[in-house]
């Protein structure tokens, strides 16, 4: 079983599901020649799809287009369904940094077949999780920043003030339909500049306060 935990703190976590956000940022929606949602939409990895700092993502051999997405995590803390937006905070246990790994051409045929997509999002390594830090360190989450270098050159960047789908909605959405309990993880959604990564880069994800100071990172390489 996949556990995570927060930094300074004893207790892990046993992560039993992962929701991700998609086309939370409306210039990533343009990029990917998506319409921009009305709702969150969101869909599930599986806990078998984590690895965390220093490890490596695998591609499989059915994909030749691995691309890279990176995106603020929560860890939700305690159970809850039907949460209030004016209570949602009080849910997380955690702020972290992460890795949405896509195999673009695989959801791309399956887009066109009308198939579920799956495969592309939730094969193993896709989710390269950082460690978490706990809420205290974090009094305003929609004035963090996300970024991610290749190599050392920036590709991403991101303020979490764009989201279209603050912390506190998406949280109380998702429980509308989803019981939260203690280990779930949430990625809020990735900013405009996806591409491709391949075996031997170095990506280097952060999450950043609004002087550039590192709130938590992750380093991980492709193989």
């Amino acid at each position: 079983m996949t556990t995570v935990s927060i930094v300074s703190s004893s207790p892990s976590f046993t992560v039993s599901k992962i929701l991700c956000i998609g086309r939370n940022y409306a210039d990533h929606a343009k990029e990917m020649k998506a319409d921009i949602p009305r709702e969150p939409v969101f869909f599930l990895k599986p806990p078998s799809a984590i690895i965390g700092e220093g490890q490596l993502i695998r591609i499989p051999p059915i994909s030749q287009e691995l691309h890279h997405e990176v995106e603020m995590t929560l860890l939700i803390g305690k159970r809850g369904k039907n949460i209030p937006e004016s209570s949602s905070l009080g849910h997380i246990a955690g702020y972290g940094i992460g890795l949405d790994m896509t195999l673009r051409d695989v959801q791309a045929e399956a887009k066109k077949k009308g198939l579920p997509w799956s495969l592309a999002k939730g094969f193993d390594t896709s989710a390269p999780l950082s460690h978490f830090v706990p809420p205290s360190d974090v009094p305003d989450p929609s004035q963090l920043r996300v970024e991610l270098t290749v190599n050392g050159e920036l590709r991403q960047k991101g303020s979490l003030s764009d989201l279209l789908f603050p912390v506190e909605r998406l949280v109380s959405y998702l429980s509308q339909f989803v019981t939260l309990e203690a280990g779930d993880v949430i990625f809020t959604g990735t900013p405009e500049g996806v591409a491709r990564a391949t075996p031997g880069d170095k990506l280097q994800a952060s999450l950043l306060r609004p002087d550039g100071s590192r709130v938590v990172s992750l380093n991980v390489g492709v193989a």
